[in-house]
């Protein structure tokens, strides 16, 4: 008998060495009763529950998903994210592992699958998790507290892919399963077993409007604009209004609409008012070819086929190559000079990202090498930095810098004196973005092109400059039909089989400044939908559905 017991924990022992074995790394253990009797369980919490505080009575079972709420998963798992992809792939080491997989969620409503996501290699769990040793992890779907995580941007595809659309009022079950995937080098996916899941019901409740959120909003006084009188389908923009506040439309701060130089709309939405200044990110780009324009204009510089070796002694640089002497302004205004830059490329050495921790933005820029793959001026690319190549030219070249000159030919002839710009490390106006106005301000701005760059009889910007801007400079790769001009985008609507072809300064969030070619119109779209899936396909949404409808009899 004795012997039969030492050979069962033999035996015993032998498997748990031989598990144990079979993991890369050695990882946290499982430490408490909590964590022992939940393993392999996705729980639902009201907000960041410490771990050392979190008990079962705190699991939820149901929740009401309000627009702004704090519902949050923590998941118990027996082994580590890095374990996991290990069995996957015996044969890669731990940092090739992190750099080639995750974990993949896959989202049910009712029983019915929903969306799949195979999360980013980079996405991690903050100070809730370690993928190399951590056993559980905490992450928000959604919060009220102006969290930041990868995990929310995913909630929010969740939503846009089918979630939003099966969400409707009453009570569904949502069930999230979470198992672990490896691309190869051919990014074919690999996907593990079932790590954990769980479920909860979700209360869905439509908010009730009232007539005051609905009505169009009377234009106060002194707006320094004329009122137009056009006749327009108001109960299109009570509708607009509708959906901007039961949250269908969501984020969206003001919508201004000049017809015919006029104003004839001015909406305010989420606490915003005429007063608030609107940080619209990229969209402050454009000024830099408007400053540009006005410098030519000026003599201050020649014209936009100067080329950096004008500006720059470049052998000052790293990465001196003649190839960079040959960098027009016209390739930074259209995007497309030969610089090893893009922001579309998270693991380009010129994304903006890498540019905003250094102490000068503009060494950073003329130190990057040259594409190889890359002739200045043959392919659009979008590249942050070159824009601050662009503010640095007009600084060094305008009397009393960027900020000034702006000040004095562009902002006081329009009668703006409400704005708030951001700065690079050396202090000059930073053209990369987040100019701040307020939205009439805005439109100011945007009618000027519609004029020709002529506001209240005087030429501010270059009629010939204007031309340049608003044309079909580059085309932008993989949208049909759509193009970049110097700093402006180029896109066309389609409504009632007519198609309006409109250039517009866009940023971040869904922020769009849109100016309609063939008709007498400008649309101020202002928006904090930061980083969000979709925010500028809702801002063609309010113009599509929304704002030409109200307009063009149909």
């Amino acid at each position: 008998m004795i012997k039969r017991i030492f050979l069962v924990l033999i035996l015993v022992f032998s498997c748990i060495v031989s598990a144990q074995s079979n993991d890369l790394i050695k990882t946290d253990g499982i430490k408490t009763e909590l964590h022992k009797n939940n393993i392999g369980k996705i729980t639902f919490m009201n907000g960041n529950i410490p771990l050392d505080q979190y008990k079962e009575s705190d699991f939820l079972k149901s929740f009401e998903l309000k627009r702004k709420s704090d519902l949050n998963i923590r998941v118990f798992m027996d082994n580590s994210v890095t374990n996991y992809l290990h069995k996957l792939n015996p044969d890669l080491t731990a940092e090739k592992l992190l750099q080639t997989g995750n974990l993949q969620f896959s989202f049910y409503i009712d029983n019915n699958f929903i969306y799949k996501e195979n999360i980013n290699y980079g996405c991690n769990f903050g100070s809730s998790g370690n993928k190399n040793t951590s056993t559980t992890f905490r992450v928000p779907l959604t919060s009220s507290k102006g969290e930041d995580w990868w995990a929310m941007y995913m909630w929010d595809r969740f939503k846009l892919n089918g979630g939003e659309k099966v969400l409707t009022e009453g009570t569904h079950k949502l069930k999230i399963e979470i198992r672990p995937y490896l691309k190869n080098d051919n990014n074919d996916v690999t996907t593990g077993e079932l790590i954990a899941k769980g479920e909860i019901q979700l209360i869905i409740k439509t908010p009730r409007l009232t007539a005051k959120q609905i009505e169009i909003q009377p234009i106060a006084t002194n707006s320094d604009w004329e009122l137009s009188n056009f006749s327009f389908d108001k109960k299109k923009i009570e509708k607009l209004n509708n959906d901007i506040a039961n949250y269908s439309l969501k984020e969206i701060t003001s919508v201004v609409v000049i017809y015919d130089k006029k104003l004839l709309l001015e909406e305010y939405f989420n606490d915003a008012n005429r007063n608030t200044l609107h940080d619209t990110r990229s969209a402050g780009k454009s000024f830099a070819s408007t400053l540009m324009g006005i410098a030519i204009k000026d003599g201050h510089i020649k014209n936009e086929n100067q080329t950096l070796n004008n500006f720059y002694n470049l052998k000052e640089f790293t990465n001196y190559e003649a190839k960079k002497d040959s960098v027009k302004i016209r390739d930074l205004l259209t995007m497309s000079s030969a610089f090893d830059g893009s922001d579309q490329d998270g693991d380009s050495p010129g994304n903006e990202e890498n540019m905003y921790p250094t102490d000068n933005w503009v060494k950073f820029t003329l130190d990057l090498p040259m594409d190889n793959s890359k002739t200045n001026g043959g392919k659009w690319d979008y590249f942050t930095a070159g824009t601050i190549l662009l503010g640095d030219i007009i600084n060094k070249s305008v009397p009393d810098g960027l900020e000034k000159y702006a000040d004095k030919m562009l902002f006081k002839p329009l009668n703006i004196t409400n704005y708030q710009w951001q700065y690079t490390p050396q202090k000059v106006a930073n053209t990369a973005g987040s100019l701040q106005m307020t939205s009439l301000d805005y439109a100011k701005y945007a009618q000027l092109y519609k004029n020709k760059g002529i506001w209240k009889g005087q030429q501010i910007i270059p009629a010939d400059w204007i031309q340049k801007t608003l044309t079909h400079q580059i085309q932008i790769p993989e949208r049909e039909n759509q193009f970049y001009g110097f700093l402006f985008w180029n896109k066309t609507f389609t409504f009632n089989d007519k198609n309006y072809e409109s250039y517009y300064c866009a940023g971040n969030g869904g922020n769009e400044f849109i100016i309609f070619n063939d008709l007498p119109l400008v649309i101020i779209i202002t928006s904090k939908a930061y980083n969000k899936p979709y925010a500028h396909a809702q801002a063609d949404k309010i113009v599509l559905d929304y704002i030409l409808p109200s307009i063009i009899k149909q």
